[in-house]
Parts: C-alpha cells; structure tokens; sequence
C-alpha cells in the first residue's frame, strides 16, 4: 500500500510539472479567454466538438453563437446571459475540447482555464454518442485540478520549519486509508520533512494529494465544481436508451434544437448552484421581489454580515441590527445581528446607527 501511495504522488508531481513546462512554452496561455464576469453565478458549457453547446446558448439566452453540422464551428468564449428566478447568470459557450486538452491540444487549456472560474459546469453530451465520452471529458477536467461534484476535503495542513510530521486525527474511529506510516511516505515524496496535518474527515490518499498539492503553491489549486450532465438530441435515441441515460447521477436529457425539457434543465442548475435569494424590504414599505440580492451559499454560510459585504463594504459600518422575516427568522420578525444565517427569500431590513 506505501508502495502504491509513494507512487501516486510521483504521478501527481509528474502531471503537474508536465502542465507547467506546456504553459511555459506556450507563454501562459492556460488562464483562460478573458471575459468579464457578471451576474450572480458563471456557467461554463464543456463538451466534444458538435454537441449542440451553440444551440443550447443561442435558445437559453439569445446570444446568437455560430452553430452547424461541421465540428469545431466556435473558436472563442462566447457569452450569454440567463435570468431565472430573479438571478442573472452569464452563460459560456466554450469551444469544443479533444482528448489530451489538458495536455494543450486544440484550445484546451484556454477551454479548461476559463471552465475553472465557473460557479457551474454543464457537460453537454451528444445521447446519441457513448456515455465513454462522459469519462473521457471528466479525465480531462481532473487533469487540470477540476473536481467535478465533489467536496473540499476537510484536511488541515500545514508545513513547518520543525517539528516532524504531526498528524492529528478528529474522527470517532481510526482513519480507514490513511496511516502515519502512509502520510510519511507520500510527504516524503514531496520533500516535506516537518508539517501538521488534521483529518477532520475520511479521507482518500487522492484527497490528501490534492491539498498537499493545492498548499503553499506546491502544485495547481483544486477547484471543486458543481457538474450537470446535459444529454442533448435525446430526440435521435428511443424510449429505451433514454431509461439507460437515466442511471447517470446529475443528468437531465433534453432536446436543444426542439426546445425539449429547456425548464428542466433550468431546475436542476439552480439545485446545482446552491444560490438563496434575499429580498430587501426598506422602512416603512413591501419587499422588493423584483430584485433579490443573490448569495452564493457555496461560499461560507450566508450570514447577515455576509449579505451586507454583498450590497456595500462599509454597510457594517454603519450596521446597528437587522430585522428578518422568512424561514431562518423563529418569530416576525426577528431582531438579528450580523451572524444570524440567512434562508432562500427571506426578507431583511437592515437598521443603521443613528449619527
């Protein structure tokens, strides 16, 4: 087993030395098309050459984007916008990918950069096409420190000038895959001869690697990303395959060119994207629910303070309490402070200090 890990580490090293010499040669062009982000949430479209990415945008947002029977039709990030359920999302059309992007084929650095900005990431595949390509576009991803649909491992770790290897352990039982023995090894590899490492969860050798790899500019910083599988042209596949497709975990079948299951899809983005939507009510009239302010839960815990840094950063300045109205609220309304955790819709009004 110390065998295995010692040599999975080296593989993780040898990847990302790999992707640092391409971007090197290549002058850095890994970040990404440079395209402004606006709006409460950026999705990006990933898939194969000719899978409908451009239809799909061009339906859902209006933004025309070159679509036709030939492959490779979009050569740059093309930008659209959604609104849903008062949220503005910019929608990206990105270029079609080819197996080893992340190794620079085709545009598949700038195509994998710009998808690792993404709040979420819709995988378009062709239902008419092996599920295969599912596995090969998620390779792909992986390669470039894109986690799709997975949690950030609740792993602290730290290096020292001294000390050794400290491992603490937080769980009820002893961790299953990873040892003293087992951490030695891997921080060996990497030349780490004194760090403090907290298992606050069980977990992997892989996640392990991953922060060891994301800490101290080791290697490249793990994004963990929402995936929707879309499968598109469901209208060329039967009754019969489309009851297959339906085992893949995160997947909506629709039909971009004959608007087929569009709301659907629409649905299951929002699920995806963990938003809440929070209306404003001032003093003295109704709530504004034409115009929520949009938090993304994904990044911390949706507090009062946190809703405030969103309209204004020197709101709290100025914050003497909040009154909330909704489900987080126990009576209405509830006198909160600034670490109060906020709910989807409910409504707040902030109350600022007097002179």
């Amino acid at each position: 087993m110390a065998h295995i890990c010692m040599l999975k580490a080296q593989l993780a090293q040898l990847r990302r030395q790999e992707i640092e010499n391409q971007m090197k040669g290549a002058g850095g062009g890994g970040d990404g098309w440079d395209v402004k982000a606006t709006g409460d949430a950026r999705v990006g479209l990933i898939g194969f050459p000719s899978v409908g990415k451009s239809t799909l945008l061009t339906k859902m947002t209006g933004t025309h984007s070159e679509a036709a029977a030939y492959e490779f039709t979009t050569l740059t990030c093309i930008p659209g916008i959604i609104r849903y359920k008062g949220a503005k999302i910019q929608l990206l059309d990105l270029p079609g990918i080819i197996e080893g992007a992340k190794d620079g084929k085709g545009r598949g650095k700038r195509v994998i950069g710009t998808a690792r900005t993404c709040s979420l990431i819709l995988m378009v595949l062709d239902a008419s096409k092996p599920v295969t390509h599912k596995k090969l576009l998620e390779k792909e991803l992986h390669g470039f420190g894109i986690r799709l649909n997975q949690t950030r491992p609740n792993i602290y770790f730290k290096r020292h000038d001294k000390g050794g290897i400290q491992l603490h352990v937080q769980l009820p039982s002893a961790p299953t895959f990873i040892t003293p023995e087992l951490l030695r090894t891997i921080l060996l590899e990497y030349k780490i001869h004194h760090a403090e490492i907290t298992l606050r969860s069980d977990a992997t050798v892989d996640e392990l690697i991953d922060v060891i790899e994301s800490t101290d500019k080791i290697g490249m910083l793990r994004v963990y990303i929402p995936c929707v599988y879309v499968c598109n042209m469901i209208d060329k596949i039967s009754i019969e395959e489309l009851d297959l497709l339906d085992r893949i975990p995160h997947y909506v079948p629709i039909s971009a060119r004959d608007e087929w299951n569009l709301d659907g899809m629409l649905e299951t983005m929002w699920d995806h994207m963990n938003l809440l939507r929070i209306y404003t009510k001032p003093k003295g009239q109704i709530p504004d629910y034409n115009e929520p302010v949009v938090l993304p839960a994904s990044k911390g815990p949706p507090s009062v303070e946190f809703f405030c840094n969103r309209i204004h950063k020197g709101l709290m300045k100025q914050f003497k309490y909040a009154l909330v109205w909704g489900a987080s609220a126990k009576h209405t309304p509830q006198r909160c402070g600034k670490d109060h955790v906020l709910e989807d819709e409910d409504v707040i009004q902030i109350v600022k200090k007097v002179g």
